[in-house]
């Protein structure tokens, strides 16, 4: 079933647990080359990012977000075996899940393959300050940072735009290839006249997608590009400063490793936001006005 069809008619519509397939968001399904699955800046964006890295068509998008889709699930089977995994029918999972439906028809013009992307959310039980989309839309969220950092509905859902941000600029496709192509010794020269076994690398990677560091530019543009989306979904984008704060406040012990260890907060990122709210305050009235 598509995604905008169903918001059109069960607009906050439940969704199960992992063994039946009601919890997953279904957008019809499509195959592209991973050479044609470019993730480049939307010419109606109003926030500046460069294009995306040539070197990330080295991995296949496919197999990645395969691999992702097989971490995610062992991830939640066993969150559930612990009685960590929330149920569909929990208050706060539902409300993740609401800003999620928000935000998601924003997604596309940043990456032709979101549209069909089985988007997930789902809730784990952990003193964690964390959160995470992995590649092709497997949102999950930890309670610690909900509740520890006291989320408003504006912050949490600038954590999520700046999660979807990573997997829509592709950047754990990048750096799965960056990483693969130096720890293989392989030439660019090789690598681009034939994948070897980068093209087999993303079937390997064990739990690598969830704990991958993003460089500083790619921080930066999940944060630009989250904070886009959520402005276009109508949240408010001063609350990207706010949450920022909250992070830093916390500091990097708070909740063992996480969020706050793979996305360092500090002065220079708050600068940056505030910086770039005046460009997205125009779509947050407009959405606002419906």
């Amino acid at each position: 079933m598509c995604l905008l069809c169903d918001l059109k008619s069960h607009p906050v519509a439940d969704t199960a647990v992992r063994e039946r397939p009601a919890h997953v968001w279904n957008a019809r399904r499509g195959f592209l080359l991973a050479a044609g699955a470019a993730a480049a800046e939307p010419a109606l964006a109003q926030v500046e990012v460069g294009k995306s890295s040539a070197l990330r068509n080295l991995v296949s998008a496919d197999q990645l977000e395969g691999a992702a889709d097989k971490q995610y699930a062992q991830m939640l089977a066993e969150a559930k075996a612990k009685g960590e995994l929330a149920p569909s029918g929990d208050g706060q999972l539902q409300r993740l899940r609401t800003i999620a439906r928000r935000l998601i028809p924003h997604t596309a013009p940043w990456n032709s393959r979101a549209s069909r992307w089985q988007w997930e959310v789902n809730l784990i039980r952990s003193e964690q300050i964390n959160a995470f989309c992995m590649p092709g839309g497997k949102i999950a969220f930890y309670t610690g940072i909900l509740e520890k950092l006291k989320l408003t509905d504006d912050e949490a859902a600038m954590i999520m735009g700046h999660e979807m941000a990573h997997a829509l600029r592709e950047h754990a496709r990048e750096r799965v290839a960056k990483t693969s192509a130096t720890g293989m010794g392989l030439s660019l020269a090789a690598q681009l006249l034939g994948l070897g076994q980068l093209g087999d690398v993303a079937a390997n990677l064990g739990t690598q997608l969830l704990s991958l560091k993003y460089s500083r530019d790619d921080e930066t543009e999940a944060d630009l590009v989250g904070l886009e989306l959520a402005a276009r979904a109508a949240y408010l984008p001063r609350a990207s400063v706010t949450l920022w704060q909250k992070m830093a406040a916390a500091g990097g012990g708070a909740g063992g490793p996480g969020f706050l260890s793979t996305h360092p907060s500090g002065p220079n990122r708050i600068r940056e936001l505030e910086a770039n709210l005046p460009k997205v305050q125009g779509l947050y009235e407009q959405a606002r006005r419906g």
